[in-house]
């Protein structure tokens, strides 16, 4: 008599966007092993039973990226290489309408609150509770915590509360769990996300907690370092300073986007600061950590946005000197306030502004990393290239910052902890020799 054998169905998942969208597919990722799917990510094998991508609806570019994802895919299915075909996250959030018009190939379009709607595809022979379980997309030594989802800032530019909703923070204890979990799976390093950190906790605790949730996450076995993406500037807690000048585990880095500085620019922009705000909030994080590694992001080619308020920011952020800095041109997104504005600013010149920017900001770059030359830093490594190991400083951030290059015929372990000699540098790169222990 013939028995029954069970397949693991094959499923590949697609992330595209920012952290927290690798977030939410490591999630899935987890939930769908525990329901007994075999699961990679952004894998290459020619067939699989079912592809999910997760897409992305920030801004224009990152809107096409994902519509030509799902047509390559469409095209897979269609050359039966995989037997269906689902949408998530940002783009299927906001256009779920007219995706299923123009895309009709796509078996099943979900939102980014979809998890348990995207599960249900697969609840066939399992009937088994969601676990909440993560597998890691990242090197096992750091992972991305989201401590909140959404967002109630009112930026006319940004269209994140249209996708993700208004914010929701998620309670202390449960961070701390997940937190324990990481640990337990060999991570150190956390890097907090969410649209905004220092909305922390205001919805469920009245309050901004920020600083307490990094207390308590600073107490977790195995976390060594804490590291802080997105702080909103307007109403920035003091009590978020202290904490990252006096908790160990917290690193010296704030990622803070600024976005602009002239005013009537940031007024338009609905970001609730000024200039001369601006000025004394970095002036005093400066004061109370004096080693502190900034990071900010700015927007050029906003509606209205002159020749001479770009050379505003230019010239400020030139005498500013951030540590880290990336720049954005400005995309007319339908159903944000700033839709209404007229798009005046042509893209090639949004375009040479973001040139000129990060032309700047390369030599910033290039001679405050010179100043580093000499200097002894614990790093932690990511990763060997070549016949060269690859990490980071506590000033650095995975993927988006500079990279330590440490020179050495001794094997080191990605995951740990080293002090290094900084023996050159350049515009991003740093080499170090190891110093022994």
């Amino acid at each position: 008599m013939r028995t029954k054998s069970y397949h693991k169905r094959k499923i590949n998942i697609i992330t595209l966007g920012c952290s927290k969208n690798i977030v939410d597919s490591e999630q899935l990722m987890g939930e769908l092993n525990h329901l007994g799917c075999e699961v990679e990510h952004e894998g290459n094998k020619k067939k699989y039973d079912v592809v999910i991508i997760n897409t992305c609806g920030f801004i224009e570019n990152a809107k096409k990226e994902s519509i030509q994802t799902i047509l390559n895919f469409v095209e897979a299915k269609k050359k039966n290489e995989i037997e269906k075909l689902y949408v998530t996250g940002c783009l299927s959030e906001r256009y779920k309408n007219e995706l299923q018009k123009e895309i009709p190939e796509v078996d099943a379009y979900f939102g980014t609150k979809d998890l348990p709607l995207i599960i249900k595809q697969f609840k066939t022979d399992y009937q088994r509770e969601l676990t909440g379980e993560r597998i890691l997309t990242t090197p096992l030594h750091y992972a991305y915590l989201k401590i909140s989802e959404g967002c109630d800032r009112p930026c006319s530019f940004c269209a994140i509360p249209l996708m993700r909703g208004s914010h929701v923070s998620v309670p202390i204890e449960t961070l701390v769990e997940q937190a324990k979990k990481l640990a337990d799976k060999g991570v150190k390093e956390l890097l907090l996300i969410a649209q905004d950190l220092t909305y922390y906790g205001l919805d469920i605790y009245r309050q901004r907690k920020l600083a307490n949730l990094l207390e308590e996450l600073s107490k977790v076995n195995g976390i060594e370092w804490i590291r802080l993406h997105y702080l909103f500037p307007s109403g920035f807690p003091e009590d978020v300073l202290y904490a990252v000048r006096d908790i160990p585990q917290v690193c010296k880095y704030l990622d803070m986007p600024i976005q602009h500085i002239n005013n009537e620019v940031l007024k338009n922009m609905k970001r609730g600061i000024t200039k001369e705000k601006t000025n004394e909030l970095i002036f005093k994080i400066r004061e109370m950590i004096p080693n502190v590694a900034l990071r900010t992001s700015v927007m050029v080619g906003f509606p209205g946005e002159t020749e001479e308020q770009f050379n505003e920011l230019l010239e400020w952020l030139n005498n500013i000197k951030f540590d880290r800095l990336g720049v954005f041109t400005y995309s007319h997104e339908e159903n944000t306030t700033a839709y209404s504005l007229k798009d005046t600013v042509p893209s090639k010149v949004k375009q040479q502004r973001a040139n000129e920017i990060m032309l700047q900001q390369q030599k910033i770059s290039y001679e405050l990393n010179q100043k580093k030359i000499g200097n002894q830093y614990k790093i932690i490594i990511d990763k060997k290239e070549g016949k060269h190991w690859i990490g980071r400083t506590e000033y650095d951030s995975p993927d988006v910052d500079n990279e330590v290059i440490v020179q050495t015929n001794e094997k080191l372990e990605p995951g740990n902890f080293y002090f290094v000699k900084i023996t050159d540098a350049e515009e991003f790169d740093l080499y170090a020799q190891l110093l022994q222990k």
